[in-house]
């Protein structure tokens, strides 16, 4: 369970393009295959728990399952906005409509509002605070990683924190404009001008974004109480999901009609 987890981890990178040029494989449908590679980790989790032989653990295990499951959800639902809008499932294409348009984020009160519903899922997703049920000191003992020490405990902490920098970069390449300077949201100098452009300083754009969104995260933890499972599954299920679609069905009018 632990090599489960950590490759699908590990292989999420390779759809990720890092900067203009600096991608490891450029698929045509980035944004499928990014999502469908974070989703294998669930069964990794359930494995985890499963093969523990601790009723606690199997709890653990369960509970992230379903809200991680859940999550996607909206997450899908978010990312599918976006798509609608340029067209294309290409991480490339979408950073050149934003290039050519503006930030997605800016783009209309929807894109925000996904952008706002993209960001609450994927720290659900990652299980980061308020939404670390999974791993509950206080009830559950660290959840379905109880039996594990060492090295394979290790293993799921790094993926953890590399699924968290890969759900920050997607959201600055969708989002955020990716390896754009925020000069672009200005048009103060023509393209071919701008010198904070570029493959090295696109590179460390869409870090920088990503930075900052780990920051909030991070922000997150110091801020917010612990949900309850019910709280967690009734924030997902009755209202970030009818949000999500409600979005998804008035972008279609607005693109229609602006």
């Amino acid at each position: 369970s632990p090599f489960i987890i950590f490759t699908a981890a590990l292989l999420t990178f390779i759809g990720i393009p890092f900067s203009q040029k600096f991608v490891i494989s450029d698929f045509n449908i980035g944004i499928f295959y990014i999502v469908a590679m974070s989703s294998v980790g669930v069964i990794g989790i359930i494995l985890a728990g499963w093969s523990s032989n601790n009723k606690w653990s199997l709890y653990g295990s369960m509970r992230a399952a379903a809200q991680i499951i859940s999550y996607e959800i909206p997450i899908g639902l978010s990312l599918l906005l976006v798509v609608l809008v340029t067209g294309s499932l290409h991480l490339g294409d979408i950073v050149q409509w934003q290039e050519n348009h503006r930030w997605f984020i800016f783009h209309s009160p929807f894109t925000f509002m996904a952008f706002f519903i993209y960001f609450i899922s994927v720290v659900a997703e990652t299980n980061r605070t308020p939404f670390d049920i999974p791993e509950a000191e206080s009830e559950l003992v660290a959840g379905w990683m109880t039996e594990y020490s060492g090295f394979r405990w290790a293993l799921f902490f790094l993926s953890e924190y590399a699924n968290i920098l890969i759900v920050c970069i997607v959201a600055s390449i969708v989002f955020l404009g990716g390896w754009l300077s925020p000069l672009h949201l200005f048009n103060i100098f023509p393209v071919s001008w701008n010198i904070l452009d570029g493959p090295v300083m696109g590179f460390f754009w869409i870090f920088f974004k990503a930075i900052m969104l780990i920051f909030v995260m991070m922000w997150f933890r110091w801020t917010f109480p612990r949900l309850r499972v019910d709280q967690l599954m009734y924030l997902c299920w009755k209202v970030f999901i009818p949000f999500a679609l409600a979005n998804l069905f008035l972008v279609s009018l607005w693109e229609l009609i602006i």
